[in-house]
Parts: C-alpha cells; sequence; structure tokens
C-alpha cells in the first residue's frame, strides 16, 4: 500500500463476498486529499458496500483500504478518529431532541463542558439546526434530518466524509441547501466521497466521478471526459408545433438518428455524428417529411446518457 502523504483514500484489490455473490470485485482506486469524488452505480452495483468497508462498519474479504495512511482492518480506531460517516438512512430515538442528539455523540467523542456545548452549537450553526434545538428528532422533515446527521458525522472535525446517497427523498430546497454545506465542507479541504442517483448534481460538486458496475471500477475521471466519450454524438431539442409522436416514430426509423427522451412538445434526439452537413441533411429530411420543427437546439450530452451508454456497451449492447 503506498504511503503517498497526499494520497486521502486508497483501494487496492478489494473484494467482498456474500455467500457466492460478489459484492465488490477487485476495486481499486484512489483518491487525493481535499478531492471531491462521485461514487455512481446501480442499485447492487457495490457502491455502499464499499463505503462501509471505508467507514469501518465491514470487513474485506481480500485486499487492502486504507484513509489517511490506516489501514481500516488494522487500524479502525484510527480511521474513525479522522472520518466522517453518513449513511442513507440513520436511526433515530423517539424521545431525544436534536440538542440533546448531538450533545450524546459529542460526549461519545470525549468532548467536555464548555468545549462540548461550543462544539455542538458550531455544528448546529453550520447546518442550519439552530431554531430547531429543541424539535424531537422524529419529528424532523427529511431533510433537516440529513442536516442532522452530517452535524453528527461533523462533530469530532474529520478530515474525510464518506456520503452514502445523502440527497435521497429531499426536496430541491433541502438538495440546494445539502449542496451548499458540501461546497463549503469542500472549501475548507475536506475530502469527501459522495454517492448519489442525481448525476446532474455529482457533476456540479464533483472534481472526479468513480463508475462501478457489477462490483467493478469503470470509469474513473471527469464528468467532461465522461461526457465527451469516444463516439461522435450529437444531441438536439427538437421541437414540434404539433403531433409530438410523429416525431418520436421519425426519429426511431431515420438514418443517423435516435431517440434519446421524449418531451412534451417533442423529443430530444441524438444525432450519430458531429459532421454538420450530416446534421444539417436530418433537419432537411424533417422538413421534407412533414415534421412542423419550431425549434431545432443542440444541447450536451448529459451525465445520464453517458452512465447508459457506458453500461450498454459493458454489457455488449
Amino acid at each position: 500500500m503506498s504511503k503517498n502523504p497526499d494520497i486521502a483514500i486508497e483501494v487496492e484489490n478489494l473484494h467482498r463476498f456474500f455467500g457466492g455473490l460478489k459484492a465488490v470485485d477487485g476495486v481499486s482506486f484512489q483518491i487525493p486529499k481535499g478531492a471531491v469524488v462521485g461514487f455512481v452505480g446501480a442499485n447492487g452495483a457495490g457502491k455502499t458496500t464499499t463505503m462501509r468497508i471505508l467507514a469501518t462498519l465491514d470487513y474485506p474479504s481480500s485486499g487492502r483500504v486504507s484513509v489517511l495512511g490506516h489501514n481500516v482492518v488494522l487500524r479502525p480506531q484510527e480511521v474513525r478518529r479522522q472520518l466522517g460517516w453518513v449513511p442513507d438512512s440513520f436511526g433515530t430515538y423517539e424521545h431525544m431532541s436534536v440538542v440533546e442528539y448531538l450533545d450524546f455523540f459529542a460526549r461519545a467523542y470525549n468532548f467536555k463542558g464548555a468545549d462540548r456545548e461550543q462544539r455542538v452549537r458550531e455544528v448546529m450553526d453550520f447546518t442550519d439546526l439552530g431554531v430547531l434545538g429543541s424539535r424531537m428528532i422524529n419529528k424532523l422533515s427529511k431533510g433537516q434530518g440529513q442536516r442532522l446527521c452530517l452535524g453528527r458525522a461533523l462533530l469530532h472535525d474529520p478530515a474525510v466524509l464518506i456520503l452514502d446517497e445523502p440527497a435521497a427523498g429531499l426536496d430541491p430546497k433541502a438538495r440546494v441547501e445539502l449542496k451548499h454545506l458540501i461546497r463549503i465542507l469542500a472549501e475548507e479541504g475536506k475530502t469527501i466521497l459522495i454517492s448519489s442517483h442525481i448525476l446532474s448534481e455529482l457533476g456540479e460538486m464533483c472534481d472526479t466521478l468513480l463508475f462501478i458496475d457489477k462490483g467493478k471500477i469503470v470509469h474513473h475521471g471527469t464528468a467532461e471526459a465522461l461526457q465527451r466519450g469516444t463516439e461522435e454524438v450529437t444531441f438536439f431539442d427538437v421541437q414540434v408545433s404539433r403531433d409530438p409522436e410523429k416525431l418520436r416514430e421519425w426519429a426511431m426509423v431515420n438514418a443517423h438518428v435516435s431517440l434519446a427522451e421524449e418531451r412534451k412538445d417533442g423529443a430530444r434526439i441524438q444525432i450519430h455524428s458531429i459532421d454538420t452537413v450530416v446534421i444539417g441533411s436530418v433537419l432537411r429530411r424533417m422538413i421534407q417529411d412533414g415534421l412542423e420543427v419550431v425549434e431545432f437546439r443542440r444541447e450536451e450530452r448529459n451525465l445520464e446518457d453517458a452512465f447508459i451508454d457506458m453500461l450498454g456497451k459493458l454489457d455488449g449492447k
């Protein structure tokens, strides 16, 4: 295992088996200190198992994993001192308020007296829970609960944060608030590994993306590199004045064109070329075939398209 002081997380040939199931199959990656990395994969791909091993909540079947140079199996206490864990769901205590909950965990981290009160107050201020201190935690909204879980993970001021689907089930306002907190933590230099199904948000927040499929890492790089891909394709938002179904049917049977997404007044289509001559010929064929096109606007290839295309290639489709 490398002892590079600039590396925060290092995973080398990690395997995790549950009976005959390979949940994690030879995963290797490094995350430098201060990086924000998105961890992406379908349900059952191995994300949560990998994150739980990093958080010392599960054991690898084989392979080596370290956080800030500490082996997660041999030195779990050292890892826990420097790591904050935000699971996709966390337990609540029916008769405990927000401030009591945070105070309980501050005691567990050995904060005492005035220092404990100050640290709890700082975390509540950062996560915007100050006005909710007396509220019972089983009465919090989903977004408030996620901020409380993040606050708990921040009490001991960890250098590394692992967040498993922190935005799952949040309304748009709560997602924006959570994204703002993550951005502040990144600016403070914390290393953050965050999983999410909302790929567009990960692309905005993260320096690089890790994609895992069937227990294997299939991409580790920037969102831009993934979106660019290796194929020469162009996406367009096409709107028609009437009968959008006719456009969708047309896209599925014409050369160089495929239907990427149905939309209310038309469709998002994929043209299998970046040549302006080919693109122009597609537009001309639309008009010649009687489609009443009112808008033909080029769009960037989004992360969802790139992810689906990549999985399709891996499956041989």
